[in-house]
């Protein structure tokens, strides 16, 4: 075997050996992502009990119920509602017809949630939560800014 030859086996075998490297990676990843979802995906997509997943949306006004550091409330997207129950400490800005993102484990009466992420001020909202208002018709321009970056 050349030189020339040997030296392009190389290079090809580190390629390869690359992309498997990172196959592996996102193989080992997949679990732990967690999307994004509004109400109205989760109704549409049927998804199964036991998902990890992220729901946006608004805090339903007079869902809200209390039982020491038990909170029960829906997250609304103005078509469709996912009952949420959360154990812990809530974000100062969390109350009803606040936007939020919740992230947990779907059950069969809705979201497990070990998450409950309130808007940081009284104009940011999530630009995954504004799309999905928007993409519901429950978005007013004068009801927020879009959040941007991280």
């Amino acid at each position: 075997m050349t030189r020339r030859r040997k030296r392009l086996a190389l290079v090809l075998t580190s390629i390869a050996l690359a992309g498997v490297a990172v196959g592996l990676v996102l193989f080992g990843l997949r679990g732990s992502i967690s999307l994004f979802k509004a109400p109205s995906e989760i109704v549409a997509e049927h998804i199964a009990p036991g998902t990890r997943l992220r729901i946006g949306g608004l805090v339903k006004q007079g869902s809200v119920v209390r039982d020491g550091t038990d909170v029960h409330f829906v997250v609304t997207d103005g078509k469709n509602d996912v009952a949420v129950a959360y154990t812990g400490a809530l974000p100062d800005l969390f109350r009803e017809g606040q936007g939020v993102v919740v992230e947990g484990v779907l059950g069969a009466t809705g979201l497990n949630a070990n998450a409950v992420l309130a808007k940081h001020d009284e104009r940011y909202m999530p630009r995954e939560v504004v799309d999905a208002l928007k993409k519901a018709g429950r978005w007013q321009e004068s009801a927020g800014s879009m959040g941007g970056g991280s």
